[in-house]
């Protein structure tokens, strides 16, 4: 399994719009091109930061997508009042979910920066933290995302709701911790399956 994530900031203002937008004209649009298994975003409403991820059952299906995703994007940057966005394409090494989240739901994403040749020690130093923070309460899922390329990786645990969230504290480790990020789950519909 492979995603694309797009990261741009948004102007606050826009944020509902593009939220609406990305479900009801992006969503139907994405899941309509070949390979693609799941659309989500999150969103900070103070910084308004937004990472829109897309999912694909291949590397080949996501680098075939980049041409009919490329303007579908551009018509979301836009909704959002964005002016800039970074997209970045992973491997989805880690997928466990606890259940499905509902609104109300938050995810802390931890951006890291590991040695690219120990890719694979760094994928099970993850799945041996997977049941200490599936222990937490108020826990839903998490994932690894990882660019075996640069090393960069991104872990995603989500939570029922921003209080519970809170409670966890930064539990961040590993390698190089480049980011630690709070955000509201503002849109999930992955069919991503379970990866441990």
């Amino acid at each position: 399994m492979y995603a694309r994530s797009s990261t741009m900031l948004a102007r606050t203002s826009s944020l509902d719009r593009g939220i609406a937008f990305l479900g009801n004209e992006v969503m139907p649009q994405m899941l309509a091109i070949e390979g693609c298994v799941g659309i989500s975003l999150l969103v900070d409403r103070q910084t308004g930061r937004c990472v829109a991820t897309s999912s694909w059952q291949s590397e080949e299906a996501m680098r075939a997508s980049e041409s009919p995703a490329s303007p579908i994007r551009k018509r979301l940057m836009s909704a959002f009042g964005a002016t800039g966005v970074t997209n970045d394409e992973w491997e989805v090494v880690v997928m466990h979910r606890e259940h499905r989240s509902a609104d109300g739901a938050y995810a802390r994403v931890t951006y890291l920066r590991a040695d690219p040749a120990r890719a694979d020690q760094s994928i099970e130093t993850f799945k041996s933290l997977l049941p200490a923070i599936e222990s937490s309460p108020g826990f839903c899922s998490a994932s690894l995302l990882l660019n075996r390329e640069t090393g960069r990786a991104a872990s995603n645990v989500v939570f029922d709701s921003m209080s519970a969230l809170d409670q966890t504290g930064a539990q961040a480790e590993g390698p190089e911790i480049i980011e630690v990020a709070d955000f509201e789950l503002a849109l999930a519909h992955l069919r991503v399956p379970e990866l441990v």
